[in-house]
């Protein structure tokens, strides 16, 4: 036995510690959800069972947190996406000397506790207007200011992700767009929006990823309503079920199986891609050696 061999062996069993640390909790709790007893116990297996997933699917007040921290992830997207791709291309075109300054100011809610900023949005859009009687508000509602208060922060988040993808970009095309002929707004249709594409499709899964599952802010701004995180929340202080471990084996296959698809597209269109550059290469083989 060599000291290369003990080296791997020790990364070897180090990777599978790893993992093990990291995916036992979640085959546990799935081996719980098909178990009959009325606790989450993975073993002993007294039996299987499907009762838990017609239970969660039954479960009010989670379908209708689920309903809402949709609602409310869709609405954190919508406004997240746009304010990070018009910081990014501001802070791409703005004075070097005050990019330091921008930046910090439009990542500095990243570092403010989400406590603060979920109660800094009900205060906000209380006292700035000088409500009175808050049911009069149309705005002054639980999903609303959730929304409000996860974007104020999610923004920065997409901000980073297009910015990595902005500094890529080469100005020359879009000189070149307008020397042709192409106005402002269609050299920003055409030429940017194309290339930023990827950016912003990761930026909406990342928005909406970080406010389903977000608490801190959500817990003091969604006022009378309910997410599907309060929810689990209440329902884990109460006692938990193994219609939660239901809902997680839900939410992993969903994961998987999205997952999966994205890499399955993405080889295929790396598959027709190269193929028709393959058959453009050998065209273009074929003409030369034709002439």
């Amino acid at each position: 036995m060599t000291s290369k061999t003990i080296l791997k062996g020790m990364m070897g069993f180090y990777i599978v510690l790893f993992f093990l640390y990291l995916f036992g909790p979640l085959m546990v709790m799935s081996v719980t959800a098909f178990n009959t007893p009325s606790y989450p116990q993975a073993y002993p297996f007294e039996g299987f069972t499907l009762d838990w997933f017609g239970k969660l699917w039954n479960h009010r007040l989670m379908m209708e947190g689920l309903v809402n921290s949709v609602i409310i992830g869709l609405g954190v997207v919508a406004i997240s996406v746009p304010i990070g791709l018009a910081a990014s291309i501001i802070m791409n075109q703005v004075y070097h000397r005050a990019r330091g300054l921008f930046y910090l100011v439009t990542v500095s809610p990243l570092l403010t506790p989400g406590v603060i900023i979920g109660i800094s949005t009900v205060i906000f859009w209380k006292d700035a207007f000088g409500l009175t009687d808050w049911s009069k508000a149309t705005f002054y509602k639980g999903m609303v200011l959730a929304v409000l208060g996860q974007a104020s922060f999610v923004s920065a988040y997409c901000l980073l992700i297009i910015m990595a993808r902005l500094t890529r970009f080469d100005r020359a095309q879009e000189e070149a767009a307008l020397d042709l002929g192409a106005s402002n707004p269609q050299v920003f249709w055409h030429v940017l929006l194309p290339f930023l594409r990827p950016a912003l499709l990761s930026a909406g899964i990342i928005a909406f990823l970080s406010s389903f599952e977000n608490f801190n802010t959500t817990t003091f701004a969604i006022l009378a309503d309910k997410t599907l995180v309060t929810v689990l929340a209440g329902e884990a202080r109460q006692g938990t079920t193994p219609a939660l471990s239901a809902l997680a084996v839900v939410i992993i296959t969903i994961s998987l199986v999205g997952a999966l698809s994205y890499e399955l597209l993405k080889r295929r269109e790396e598959a027709k891609a190269a193929a028709i550059k393959e058959r453009a290469r050998l065209a273009e083989r074929g003409e030369l050696e034709g002439a």
